[in-house]
């Protein structure tokens, strides 16, 4: 597996890399950052690894802009609030040293799991065209049809990774030749709950940080109230597992349907979503997720990862 994330923002990028770490027979070869603002994030990926005993993974920092605006792409989190006072060092990369590593996990037959924009896959394709035709590639987004009844109805508005860079996007879903959406409206039957924390703590320190951010992420967010207004969510919701689900996803776990959906793309008023077209390209679709299974099945990678396993 190769991940390419926008580690440091949203808190499930660091339960998806967890999750990856403690999952038995899976190997990281290789891990990029995006919407990346001089290495920042690719030094927290640093952080997380050298705290999980996990430094044997190579990283590299990616593509900080959109290559649709041309702006940053995301925030960082209060670092005091999410990680505490220990000091995350920056680790700025080549220009092209992301692509290089992204290449190299290709060229081993790694999956391609992108939970963050897209930036760095489509700079790939770029500078080396056809690479992704080759590859297997695993992405958190791509809207293609509502949230089922009792879920917000979110709409592909809300489908961050695509939208910050739709011009990736769309070169990564053209370009890509064996292509897996894991959908956003999906995403939200797998959740993150105050009543993991418990175990989540007693998993040592990857646990605790892991518990530390989910309950930062909660309260910021107000995602107690989400769950208390929808009746498919928890009332002590914290936030959703969209990156672990695709991992997972990544990973073969047979607790998600996925249906083979010929798409095209249609981007309205600078939206992208996807839908049905007898004409598109053929394209696998997740479009539900267990989502009980899916926490236990998170739960157990994790401690693996807390327990040294």
């Amino acid at each position: 597996m190769h991940l390419d994330t926008d580690f440091a923002g949203d808190t499930d990028d660091a339960c998806a890399l967890a999750m990856l770490l403690g999952w038995p027979g899976a190997e990281v070869v290789g891990i990029t950052t995006t919407a990346d603002p001089g290495g920042e994030r690719a030094g927290y990926v640093d952080s997380f690894l050298r705290l999980a005993g996990r430094d044997d993974i190579p990283v590299a920092a990616g593509a900080s802009a959109s290559l649709t605006t041309g702006m940053p792409m995301g925030a960082l989190p209060d670092h005091d609030v999410y990680w505490g006072e220990e000091l995350v060092v920056p680790r700025p990369s080549s220009e092209d040293a992301a692509l290089q590593l992204i290449a190299r996990s290709a060229d081993q037959g790694a999956t391609i799991i992108a939970i963050g924009p897209y930036t760095n896959l489509a700079r790939l394709e770029a500078t080396r065209p056809g690479q992704l035709g080759g590859t297997a590639v695993v992405l958190m987004g791509g809207w293609v049809r509502p949230p089922t009844e009792g879920l917000p109805a979110w709409g592909p508005e809300m489908d961050w990774n695509v939208q910050c860079d739709t011009q990736a996007a769309l070169t990564v879903f053209y370009a890509s030749g064996d292509l897996t959406l894991v959908t956003l409206p999906a995403t939200l039957n797998a959740h993150l709950r105050a009543a993991h924390l418990e175990q989540l703590v007693a998993f040592g320190p990857i646990g605790q940080l892991l518990a530390r951010q989910a309950l930062a992420h909660g309260t910021e967010h107000d995602k107690g109230e989400l769950g208390r207004a929808h009746a498919g969510l928890p009332d002590d919701l914290l936030n959703f597992q969209y990156d672990p689900v695709a991992c997972a996803v990544a990973l073969s776990w047979p607790g998600v349907v996925v249906k083979a959906v010929t798409l095209g793309p249609v981007l309205e008023e600078d939206v992208l979503r996807f839908q049905p077209d007898d004409g598109g390209k053929p394209v696998d679709v997740v479009i539900d997720v267990d989502g009980p299974g899916f926490a236990e099945t998170w739960l157990a990678a994790v401690e693996r990862v807390g327990h040294g396993q």
